[in-house]
């Protein structure tokens, strides 16, 4: 199975937007190179909220290029088996922190967003990653810093987009 395949699958069984689940469908039966950067009609990216064990924190990363609070995310790679994969792949890369575990259940969330060109959207399918006891958080190449907020502390620093996904985390946990 490719990655198109199971992101085709993963979308199918995903439910909660039907609206922009339709969307990244039509996306992807219309690109078939639907989920890599250099499709320049937009592509699937992949993210995950990490959360702290005890669930009550978030780690947030300070974007380098966008300066932004994000969840930790990025595009698909060919050596990603699963939309789920390239999510877990790039939490671990961004946090710093090995050992995460996706929530079971598939994605918690969708969300489209425009980006710069020469692409045009990024069609994000976003997970709950839980962070293990342990955790110990370390700067990566593509950020500027990582922070763990309490809920009630996101919205003071990230955008809306971030703000939906922690409020569809809290409601999986």
């Amino acid at each position: 199975m490719s990655l198109h395949d199971d992101a085709v699958l993963v979308l199918k069984g995903y439910e909660d937007q039907p609206d922009l689940r339709q969307v990244y469908l039509d996306h992807l039966a219309a690109h078939p190179d639907g989920m890599w950067k250099a499709c320049e009609a937009g592509h699937v990216t992949a993210s995950a909220l990490v959360v702290d064990p005890e669930r009550d924190r978030v780690l947030l990363t300070l974007h380098k290029k966008l300066g932004m609070w994000l969840q930790m995310g990025g595009h698909c790679e060919p050596g990603d088996g699963t939309v789920a994969g390239a999510a877990l792949r790039e939490a671990t890369e961004e946090s710093g922190v090995p050992g995460l575990a996706l929530l079971p259940g598939g994605p918690v969330r969708l969300d489209r967003h425009a980006i710069p060109a020469p692409c045009h959207w990024h069609l994000d399918v976003q997970y709950l990653a839980i962070a293990p006891p342990d955790a110990v958080e370390a700067i990566s190449e593509e950020s500027l810093d990582l922070r763990w907020f309490g809920y009630e502390e996101v919205a003071a620093v990230a955008d809306t987009s971030v703000v939906r996904l922690v409020e569809a985390a809290r409601a999986a946990l």
